[in-house]
């Protein structure tokens, strides 16, 4: 099986899983992470390499797992029709559009918590605070002390001590969203099975946790419907990057297009 695994594919394996054991094993994952995984653009700690560095830093090991388990299934067959060379530009480009995808939205959301917050932070009333952090505050949900700080400001709207308070908690809430980094291949991997689903749209899958075989296209389009889904619907708890995920998708649809009106990617 590993013997029939494509050069491009084999390399990529090897640099993640390689990757992956020095941030485990030597260094620190948490030191990785704050290096190399995306951060928000106007963060103290975004630096532009960050773009591409992020898709060879993983979160754990199931999440590396994941990752290389798509890419080693689906990425010989594209990298035999491509070859070497076109195969890593997709891969490249489809990540680095994920993350360029990831960014803008992520940019447009954390503006307008930082708007929020502003509007609770020129007039702080228990209202306004409680709103904002029901709204923002994942990390909030079954916080014992959060609510005794909500419970006491309604209690009592005009205490200094709690407007203090309730200020620090919106400042601490807007610094957790904007220092959350993306990192892993996702966007490359969801690149990937956009891929496959176009070049090979009746290829019958047979998925682990499907009780029957689906073919490629309906898989694809099933799992692009749930990423949109996910992604709008935010669940509290959620900390996946469904924006990412879509952005790789998209981006392989359009580098497709772009090749085969050149009339030299499908064959």
């Amino acid at each position: 099986m590993f013997g029939s695994l494509t050069p491009t594919v084999k390399n990529l394996l090897i640099i993640n899983v390689a990757i992956f054991a020095l941030q485990s094993l030597i260094f620190s994952t948490d030191m990785f992470v704050n290096l190399f995984g995306l951060r928000y653009i106007h963060a103290e700690t975004f630096q532009p390499y960050q773009f591409i560095t992020h898709l060879f830093i993983h979160g754990g090991l199931f999440h590396l797992f994941g990752n290389m388990f798509a890419l080693f299934i689906f990425g010989p067959m594209l990298e035999r029709v491509w070859g070497n060379q076109r195969f890593l530009v997709f891969y490249l480009v489809t990540g680095l559009g994920a993350s360029l995808l990831y960014s803008a939205i992520n940019y447009y959301e954390i503006h307008q918590i930082e708007q929020a917050a502003d509007r609770v932070l020129e007039e702080t009333t228990p209202e306004r605070l409680s709103t904002f952090i029901l709204e923002e505050a994942e990390f909030a949900y079954g916080n014992s002390q959060i609510q005794a700080l909500l419970d006491e400001f309604y209690d009592d709207p005009n205490s200094n001590s709690y407007i203090s308070q309730g200020r620090q908690l919106v400042q601490q809430v807007v610094q957790s969203k904007a220092n959350i980094p993306m990192v892993g291949a996702s966007g490359a991997v969801f690149g990937i099975l956009m891929a496959f689903g176009l070049l090979f749209p009746n290829t019958e899958l047979f998925l682990l946790f499907f009780p029957f075989p689906i073919k490629a296209k309906y898989f694809v389009f099933f799992y692009g419907a749930y990423e949109l889904w996910a992604g709008f619907s935010r669940q509290p708890g959620d900390n996946v990057a469904h924006f990412a995920h879509l952005g790789g998708m998209l981006f392989a649809f359009i580098l497709l297009k772009v090749w085969k009106d050149k009339r030299d990617a499908f064959y």
